[in-house]
């Protein structure tokens, strides 16, 4: 997985590839949240059946000390990658991607995808030196990133917090809020879109967008309507078709979707999409039939 994501060429055919099967307005960036950490040093691997696995946790100040930058001349292979993109796309657009600061540093702490996350709030509670250091750390190589692919032609970029769900919405301004700022702040001056996603969000959606978004990502929890009137009724969304549906009764996906767009009309605009990513089990001629779907109701 990691090596197909720092390999120009192989970015490029995988991420054309729902554009040429399924007909999608635009393409996303084939890549990792920990593709980062891999360019900048990190002994990371992607373990099948497992995700994201560190060679060691990093769960001290000395730990934090030892990450290095993400340098410039790393990002080599996804700068080549977004030009070869950007120059097959044409005026289809290219969506960067990166992961948010509190996410990277979650999977650090716990070396592994973790469902309690039980030493990454034993760092936020008793170590917040360690913890202010670690963020900011990732903030920069985050930061790096995502401007890297900004300036190499990416029409919009996209900060995904998956874990940002399990913090309640003071933890978040406390210890997650100012990284993502960081981060936004590092492309604000670019005339990209800046799209921030999480899931199970719902409590947090104005503080997230508040770090700096323009955009604002909606799972399938939350219906589009409930967000816009939680953001109040200016920032555009995107989302959030249930992905588990694919898997339904094609009346039942369709009758779903058609909810969807009709609860985005009362947002200021809405990008479609699902609300998380596709099921690896997911029939891809739905996929097809999905986008059809929507371009028809357009």
């Amino acid at each position: 997985m990691l090596e197909s994501c720092l390999r120009p060429e192989l970015v490029t055919e995988i991420t054309l590839q729902p554009v040429h099967r399924h007909g999608v307005d635009a393409a996303i960036f084939f890549s990792d949240i920990v593709v980062p950490f891999k360019l900048a040093g990190v002994d990371v691997d992607i373990v099948a059946g497992v995700g994201p696995v560190m060679g060691a946790a990093v769960r001290t100040r000395d730990d934090v000390q030892r990450l290095r930058p993400l340098e410039e001349g790393a990002l080599e292979p996804i700068v080549t990658a977004v030009g070869l993109l950007t120059a097959e796309l044409g005026s289809t657009p290219l969506i960067g991607f990166a992961g948010a600061p509190f996410t990277l540093a979650s999977y650090l702490i716990e070396g592994r995808p973790s469902r309690d996350y039980v030493h990454t709030k034993a760092m936020m509670r008793d170590d917040p030196e360690t913890w202010e250091a670690l963020l900011t750390w990732a903030a920069g190589v985050t930061g790096t990133f995502l401007r890297a692919q900004a300036m190499a032609g990416a029409s919009a970029v996209q900060l995904f917090d998956s874990w940002a769900g399990a913090l309640s919405l003071d933890e978040y301004r406390a210890f997650a809020a100012p990284y993502s700022a960081a981060v936004m702040a590092a492309v604000s001056d670019l005339p990209v879109p800046r799209v921030h996603f999480g899931t199970r969000t719902r409590d947090l959606l104005v503080a997230m967008r508040d770090v700096g978004a323009t955009v604002m990502g909606v799972d399938q929890h939350t219906p589009l309507d409930v967000a816009n009137d939680l953001l109040g009724g200016r920032t555009p969304l995107q989302g959030n078709i249930d992905p588990d549906l694919l898997a339904a009764d094609w009346d039942v996906l369709a009758d779903h979707t058609r909810d969807v767009l009709r609860r985005g009309l009362a947002a200021p605009a809405h990008v479609v999409n699902l609300g998380h990513g596709v099921p690896k089990d997911a029939d891809p001629d739905v996929l097809t039939r999905l986008v059809a779907l929507v371009h028809d109701e357009g």
